[in-house]
């Protein structure tokens, strides 16, 4: 038997929802020759469940599918999961990019696409999910990278990785003025078809959890004409 401190070098686990056999296929063959374990699921029901019960590492997931469309599984997912999640659709418009990232989606990619580009987005997106790992002192903030948790006031915020990346930038440099282009930089290592008002979604979101877990707070300052910066004075 491995000891405790033996490190785990079983693959991880993605999965892909996609009800396309040869897209699926593909996705299936370019991820597996990257060294990750990938299960499949065809349909929208019971794509939460199956998160809930194998917690992968990462979910690829379609938006329009049979039994339930991928926003509908993307709500549901992030009631109880940060796991990183991409969406992957043939559905192109703006609204639809934002309303994914509005719902926690880490990443969007349109179809037609290169498979080896999703892998380099899944890669990127799982390295940055692990990296980020400080406690802010001096604050009722507090990061940890094990846990992949932040707590706000003492109060665990429930983040997409995306956010997090977004909470630890701002926090580590408190009260400096981040334009979104840079925040972009910050929170994506890949080009990626994303605008300002990418960085104006996430924001929200991040407002809204911090604003759940302590009423009274408000530490996310926007600079009109610039960007953000984080204050988190009492």
């Amino acid at each position: 038997m491995a000891s405790a401190t033996t490190p785990d070098t079983r693959p991880r686990r993605i999965l892909i929802v996609e009800d396309d056999p040869v897209l699926a296929t593909l996705l299936r063959e370019t991820l597996s020759d990257e060294g990750f374990a990938i299960d499949v699921l065809e349909d929208g029901h019971g794509v939460a469940a199956w998160v809930r019960a194998h917690q992968p590492a990462a979910v690829l997931l379609d938006l329009m599918l049979p039994g339930k469309d991928g926003f509908a599984i993307c709500r549901e997912i992030r009631a109880f999961s940060t796991v990183p999640l991409i969406m992957v659709t043939a559905r192109v418009e703006e609204i639809d990019r934002l309303s994914g990232l509005d719902l926690g989606a880490d990443d969007y990619i349109c179809k037609p696409f290169q498979p080896r580009e999703v892998a380099a987005r899944l890669r990127a997106l799982l390295r940055r999910a692990i990296q980020w790992r400080d406690v802010v002192p001096g604050s009722p903030l507090a990061l940890d990278e094990a846990c992949f948790e932040a707590r706000w006031n003492g109060v665990r915020l429930e983040l997409t990785p995306v956010e997090f990346r977004l909470l630890v930038v701002l926090a580590k440099h408190r009260n400096q003025v981040f334009s979104r282009a840079r925040l972009l930089d910050a929170i994506y290592v890949d080009d990626h078809v994303v605008n300002d008002r990418t960085v104006d979604s996430h924001i929200k979101n991040l407002r809204r959890k911090l604003s759940q877990a302590w009423p009274e707070s408000d530490p996310i300052e926007s600079i009109y004409g610039v960007g953000y910066k984080f204050n988190f004075a009492r």
